[in-house]
């Protein structure tokens, strides 16, 4: 091995300034750059690109029989003037390379997007979308007619079979994750108290597959006396050491005051040849991408955040799908309401359906409706039994194991049956079908600033967080997932929550 020494200064030659001599002993000028992506990537790529590929070939293969049959020797002339023959079977083929090489070329399968939902889906969708304009222009240039049938046939068909395979992929990884396997390790750098609120972020969406491998603070932190949740791994001029010798694979900044930008810029230029990823984590949280945009000033990346939307032609929408989609359900679900209702009155004495005042947009009160799953005079039993289990200070009075519940009570509960009458609430207006849950006065009135504005919206009969764990959430973490909701709120949103809610509702061990 090769030993290099320090030459001597030269009479009169300046000293270079010693942030600078650092700078360049831990940033070798010319180093290669080799990335530290997980091992599972490239995996889980080959395997993405496997898929997209079956199922292309079937989507391409099914067109190419239903239009013109599998004739591999049937050639199709184009209407020009110098004629041109082309082989139904290589335009499959041709269209079947060129579709994985869009799929590839506009990143879907990018590590950085691959089982993040949303940003994935887009991402085939719109690589998808482009191909086929592409081919839409070149087969009017060529009078190419049969390129209609993979238009109309090919195009939507494959788009949902390959969106419906990324999320089987999703779902899978996620099952990993959760078994600690398919994880990204991620070194901390900021302020202890930023550093613990980053890692409560990561670890709370555990599906991420963010695996906190420690942090690193600024130099002037005192050894002790903290209460971090991780392990205290160096300080900030460290940061390139400690991420080699931990296999980090990001490294995630987050606030700090002895994280000034010129602290960042070094920190960047110190990663570079590890190949660590640099992630930056701004104060803002639980605001979705949607609300996010980037836009560079003179140099300087700012971050604009939409204001939420509660009006406007988008809430116009949701009143409308409401209204036509409560309708529907209340059609649909007839019979079963049918059956429900008999099925109160005969096994516990009382009227059938149960009506209790709420708070719903912006505090107005309304009456809900539900079929009674509860024994006569339970309103009145509410306040000891909170009193008993020290809860009568929270803003979501929940019992556990609430003996005024009947039996047959706690069935229509277990399938949410008993809230099939707030249909009815949301044909009325003063419902939506998602939103925040629906508190009585008495709850509303413990709220805080925060809590209050899930007023905001409309109260739904499902919500993000009665998918996100039914009755077993805490107050805080209620609060949390409607805020979000009420801030963020989306019709795709509210088509993927449904969705989850058959789910959850099918899986549930009840609801209280």
């Amino acid at each position: 091995m090769a030993v290099t020494t320090e030459r001597p200064r030269l009479a009169g030659e300046p000293t270079r300034p010693r942030a600078v001599r650092r700078l360049r002993d831990e940033q070798p000028i010319g180093l290669p750059i080799r990335r530290t992506n997980p091992t599972w990537e490239k995996a889980f790529q080959r395997r993405l690109a496997v898929t997209d590929a079956v199922l292309l070939a079937i989507t391409l293969l099914g067109t190419q029989a239903f239009w013109l049959g599998i004739d591999t020797s049937q050639r199709i002339a184009t209407n020009l003037s110098v004629p041109l023959q082309v082989p139904y079977t290589g335009a499959t083929a041709a269209l079947l390379v060129l579709w994985l090489v869009f799929l590839k070329v506009f990143g879907s399968r990018s590590p950085r997007v691959i089982g993040s939902g949303f940003t994935e889906y887009s991402r085939v969708a719109s690589s998808s979308f482009r191909l086929f304009g592409l081919v839409a222009i070149v087969a009017l240039l060529l009078q190419f007619l049969p390129a209609r049938g993979y238009i109309i046939t090919a195009f939507p068909i494959g788009v949902v079979l390959l969106i419906a395979s990324r999320w089987g992929w999703r779902q899978w990884l996620r099952k990993q994750r959760r078994s600690g396997r398919y994880l990204i390790r991620v070194l901390l750098v900021g302020a202890p108290s930023s550093v613990e609120h980053l890692h409560e972020e990561f670890t709370r969406r555990k599906y991420l597959g963010f695996e906190i491998v420690g942090a690193v603070l600024p130099r002037r932190t005192p050894k002790e006396g903290l209460d971090l949740p991780v392990e205290r791994l160096g300080t900030f001029e460290e940061v390139a050491a400690v991420a080699r010798r931990e296999r980090v694979h990001a490294v995630a900044l987050a606030g700090s005051e002895d994280l000034p930008p010129e602290s960042v810029r070094r920190i960047g230029w110190r990663l570079e040849s590890t190949g660590v990823d640099l992630m930056v984590a701004p104060a803002i949280t639980e605001v979705a991408g949607t609300r996010i945009h980037t836009r560079p000033v003179g140099g300087l990346p700012l971050m604009y955040v939409d204001s939420p939307s509660y009006e406007g032609s988008k809430k116009t929408a949701k009143a409308v799908l409401d209204f036509g989609l409560a309708w529907l359900a209340v059609l649909l679900t007839a019979p079963l309401m049918l059956v429900t209702a008999i099925g109160v009155k005969i096994t516990s004495p009382g009227p059938i359906f149960f009506r209790q005042q709420r708070i719903g947009l912006n505090g107005k009160a309304f009456d809900v409706y539900k079929f009674r799953s509860m024994r006569i005079g339970a309103d009145a039993e509410l306040a000891q039994l909170l009193k008993e289990q020290g809860t009568e200070g929270t803003p979501l009075f929940k019992v556990e194991n609430d003996p005024r519940i009947t039996r047959f009570g706690q069935f229509i509960r277990k399938y949410s049956l008993d809230e099939l009458p707030q249909f009815f609430n949301v044909i009325k207006g003063d419902m939506s079908i998602v939103g925040p849950r629906p508190q009585r006065a008495e709850e509303v009135a413990l709220y805080d600033n925060a809590a209050g504005r899930r007023l905001l919206v409309k109260p739904g009969i499902t919500g993000l967080w009665q998918v996100s764990g039914r009755s077993d959430l805490s107050w805080e973490d209620t609060v949390r997932l409607d805020l979000y909701y009420a801030e963020n709120w989306s019709l795709l949103d509210d088509f993927v929550i449904l969705l989850w809610t058959v789910k959850t509702v099918l899986q549930s061990q009840g609801a209280r």
